[in-house]
């Protein structure tokens, strides 16, 4: 994944960097029971297993809506998302990608014991349908194998469990390596051994501040902790049409398209950036970020979605 400050990684120097450029472009700060299941079959955790999340970067970085129109003048490369333009291709750096992709939802904190707009159901829902046979959308990623010559394939839903952590409250304000240990509690949770096809996503609640978030000018992000791969999903809708919110459907736009871009590049480049990156090093939903969104149909409802990079395609597709 790449990471993006607003830019592809090489502007790379901390979220605090992020910050900045997000000031300089006027962003200020926007307001705005337990479930499990797990995956049938799943191996149990090693009897001693305890994992040291180790904090790495902030890769796949999804910039707001409105920075991602901000000047050029802080970018690496030339390509305006919004208003279309070519940024691949990508290239394989030799490292792994996911073949049978199996996510996993944690809702941390007991925060979430309070849904009251449906995010829950929303997130269930849109994992429930990806990679089912009417999912045109995720197969995009399937053109980018790796040395097995085997990339993303999907026989099924790619939900592979679901869980409220509700023990506590989610902290005001997580740390990369909060978020990262959340990712690793959410393994024990569900009993499983890691392997190269597992997404942990952490879902922080409503007003919270995870890693920045809203004030550091992005919506998400992906990273690999040495033992999983996880992404950062804050409680987008706190920002509004920033992340997302109505840019199609309704107020819950925002986390399919935004959680959507870190899903594709998490499977095409799980190991950042040993998988598939842009020369600049951006991934794949980076160089369509915000550009041409559009809905897409699952079996479990109507999704708002962002286009991905297809060398294929040589440019942004909605399916493949």
């Amino acid at each position: 994944m790449s990471e993006r400050n607003l830019a592809p990684r090489r502007l790379r120097r901390g979220m605090a960097v992020i910050g900045a450029v997000a000031l300089a472009a006027g962003l200020a700060a926007l307001g705005g029971g337990t479930a499990a299941a797990s995956a049938p079959h799943a191996a149990p955790l090693a009897k001693h297993h305890k994992p040291q999340p180790q904090p790495h970067g902030r890769f796949g970085i999804v910039p707001m809506r409105s920075t991602s129109t901000a000047s050029t003048a802080s970018r690496v490369h030339t390509f305006s998302p919004e208003s279309g333009g070519t940024g691949g291709p990508l290239n394989y750096g030799g490292g792994p990608v996911q073949h049978n992709v199996q996510v996993y939802l944690v809702f941390w904190g007991s925060q979430w014991d309070s849904d009251s707009n449906g995010v829950q159901s929303y997130m269930q829902n849109l994992f429930s349908g990806l990679g089912t046979s009417s999912d045109s959308w995720s197969t995009v990623t399937s053109q980018y194998t790796d040395n097995s010559g085997s990339g993303p394939t999907f026989g099924g839903a790619v939900l592979a469990g679901t869980w409220v952590d509700d023990g506590n409250a989610a902290p005001q304000s997580a740390a990369q390596s909060d978020i990262a240990a959340e990712a690793e509690n959410g393994v024990s949770h569900f009993g499983i051994t890691p392997t190269g096809d597992t997404q942990i996503v952490v879902l922080s609640p409503s007003g919270t501040n995870p890693d920045g978030f809203p004030n550091s000018g992005f919506c998400a992000w992906h990273d690999y902790d040495g033992t999983v791969s996880y992404t950062n999903m804050p409680y987008v809708l706190d920002a509004g049409s920033s992340c997302g919110a109505n840019s199609v459907s309704n107020q819950l736009d925002g986390f399919s398209i935004v959680e959507g871009h870190e899903y594709a590049e998490s499977a095409t480049d799980p190991q950042p950036s040993s998988g598939w990156v842009a020369g600049d090093g951006e991934e794949n939903g980076d160089l369509c970020a915000w550009y041409n969104l559009g809905s897409i149909s699952l079996p479990t409802g109507s999704f708002a979605m962002q286009p991905t990079w297809s060398n294929a395609a040589n440019g942004c597709a909605m399916s493949g």
